[in-house]
């Protein structure tokens, strides 16, 4: 190898060293400008109302409107209990539609003051909201029911109402406190509106929660699917009742040769010995002239005897949510009176 073809090929390696060394990237610049906007694309196609979830509630049928109708009759949509109870604290969990949503999203079974100390500050009826899951997907599935899960009854330790769609209802168609306390053999009433409160159908369906009495569940919670709902609505879906008021066809599904609701005349026989009870009572001194409980300290058999009479009475079936239960809670405060 010559001396010029060595100094040549060096030449060429220190070259391509340099090329290489100015290949490698150095740290990016500062952005330009942006460019101007390209134009606009054209329109996409205009939703159809097929697209539009919403027409599954809202369309040109009366699946909302014929609800509100029969709802507005109801006692939930006109009774005065919301303007009365709605906006007290220890109410409102089940005397608002607003208060009893909130209730229940925040897992709540027991609506008491000592759980609920708010009041509800804008009250509302038990209204659709208050029932169902409005406005969450946009879709019909938005009519289902707030919650089904099984209710722990608050005033009788230990029970636990679990019929499916009715649990809903349970929440609130229950008794608020326990009888007694007895003290020395005697029960103080402390108030006009002494009991169990209302509303006490869950207890009465379930033969818990009389005083001094013990009954059993009856065939209308244990043989009715989603009992309340069965019974009061019809059943679930579109067509259900919102009147609340049960109807002979319903009862015909079991009961096949009813002609009204006082079935082989069980109404008849409750409301019989309701009104024996009540003259008992106001002989005694436990209840006045206008069925108020009388404010006073009495035996614990006659307390019980009213305590019973209340509830039965408070129920409003006329015994038809538990025949036999309501009979022996009547028997016995008859018994207690004599």
């Amino acid at each position: 190898m010559t001396k010029r073809t060595l100094i040549f090929g060096l030449v060429l390696a220190g070259a391509a060293l340099l090329l290489a060394a100015c290949a490698q990237q150095g740290p990016a610049g500062p952005a330009g400008a942006a460019g101007p906007t390209g134009p606009a694309g054209p329109a996409g196609p205009a939703p159809s109302a097929a697209d539009l979830t919403c027409t599954e509630c809202h369309n040109d049928t009366a699946l909302i409107s014929g609800h509100v109708n029969t709802w507005e009759g109801s006692v939930h949509g006109s009774g005065p209990a919301t303007a009365y109870a709605g906006g007290r604290a220890p109410c409102s969990g089940c005397h608002s539609g607003g208060g009893f949503s909130d209730r229940i999203a925040a897992g709540i079974t027991n609506p008491n003051s000592d759980t609920i100390t708010t009041a509800d500050p804008n009250p509302s009826r038990p209204d659709c909201r208050a029932c169902h899951q409005i406005h969450e997907t946009y879709t019909g599935a938005d009519w289902a029911l707030e919650t089904t899960d099984p209710v722990p009854l608050f005033a009788v330790e230990g029970a636990t109402y679990d019929g499916g769609m009715g649990n809903l209802c349970a929440n609130c168609h229950q008794q608020r406190v326990p009888f007694g306390p007895v003290e020395g053999g005697k029960v103080k009433v402390t108030s006009t509106h002494w009991g169990g409160h209302h509303g006490p159908e869950a207890a009465l369906l379930l033969g818990v929660g009389g005083a001094g009495v013990e009954g059993k569940p009856s065939p209308h919670y244990q043989n009715v699917e989603n009992t309340c709902v069965t019974c009061h609505l019809g059943g679930a879906g579109p067509n259900a009742n919102h009147s609340f008021m049960p109807q002979v066809a319903t009862c015909q599904t079991c009961h096949t040769d009813a002609k009204d609701l006082d079935v082989d005349g069980k109404q008849t026989e409750i409301k019989d010995k309701l009104a024996q009870v009540e003259a008992a009572l106001q002989a005694k001194g436990l209840l006045d002239k206008d069925g108020a409980a009388v404010v006073g300290e009495y035996p614990e058999a006659q307390a019980g005897a009213l305590w019973n009479y209340l509830f039965v009475l408070e129920d409003k079936s006329e015994g038809v949510h538990n025949i036999d239960y309501a009979n022996a809670l009547l028997d016995s405060a008859l018994e207690a009176l004599k």
